[in-house]
């Protein structure tokens, strides 16, 4: 408020205010937390034992079938819907003026699994693929860690998760040629850290992005995996598994276009 006495201020109407929240203010407690879960995670993939790559990719895909060309088609062709819903995603984001934090990340990197997952599933017998199927999962990963830490955190806490996790996940896509432990603790060390997340309050002013559906598809994707063959089967042949996991990790990304849809468009929760 400006005094009477204060001839700079009172002359001067143009300065800026000065801002009452230093620029670099103490973490708060849930940022706290969240730094935390990241430094454990970091010692995890740092310090336990190696995972020797070589051993673990054993290709098991049971649907080999071409169609139209295409080899192992079911399992190339379905990786068009990671690209439909990256597609579907970005022209939300056009049409809004504020998003979270990593959203356009996570749609680019659906994209970019599209690409990745055909081209490594056109021949999975080949191992060294492996790494550009891994490389757009990584990107789309960290975007929708990004989005769930500005949702129930802070902004600040979304950008520090996007960029750590981009960076951990690139780095252990690419030592996962030789040693899975980095890999394997980004995926589901971060999906617990998700799945925390989901479990607070949305922060004000948070746009409701609803991360308990993104978890669910990612679970039934899960679940079809290890399910492939016994799917195969008692379809009679229809679809395997591993088709159905790609439909479902594509449909992980429904939840947040639903949240991004123009103002007055989603019902009210009221």
């Amino acid at each position: 408020m400006l005094r009477a006495n204060d001839p700079v201020q009172a002359t001067n109407p143009t300065l800026p205010s000065v801002s009452r929240r230093p620029p670099f203010a103490a973490p708060q407690r849930r940022e706290g937390y969240v730094i935390g879960a990241l430094c454990v995670l970091t010692l995890t993939a740092l310090l336990a034992p190696a995972l020797p790559a070589a051993a673990w990719h054993v290709p098991h895909f049971v649907d080999s079938r071409t169609w139209l060309g295409v080899p192992n088609a079911g399992d190339v062709l379905s990786n068009l819907a990671f690209l439909a819903m990256g597609v579907w995603g970005s022209e939300r984001l056009r049409a809004r003026n504020e998003a979270p934090v990593g959203a356009s990340w996570f749609f680019v990197g659906l994209i970019l699994t599209c690409l990745g997952s055909g081209f490594y599933h056109l021949d999975p017998d080949m191992p060294q693929r492996l790494l550009a199927d891994r490389l757009g999962m990584a990107v789309a990963f960290a975007g929708f860690l990004g989005i769930a830490a500005s949702e129930r955190v802070s902004v600040r806490a979304g950008e520090a998760v996007l960029v750590l996790m981009m960076i951990a996940g690139l780095l252990a896509a690419w030592v996962a040629r030789e040693n899975l432990t980095p890999w394997v603790v980004v995926q589901f060390g971060g999906m617990a850290l998700a799945v925390a997340l989901a479990l607070t309050r949305p922060r004000p002013g948070a746009l409701g992005v609803p991360l308990g559906g993104v978890i669910f598809f990612y679970v039934l994707a899960k679940l079809f995996e290890l399910g492939d063959a016994l799917i195969f089967e008692a379809t009679g042949h229809i679809v395997s598994g591993h088709t159905l996991k790609h439909l479902a990790a594509a449909m992980a990304a429904w939840p947040v276009i639903r949240s991004l849809a123009p103002t007055g468009s989603v019902p009210s929760r009221h």
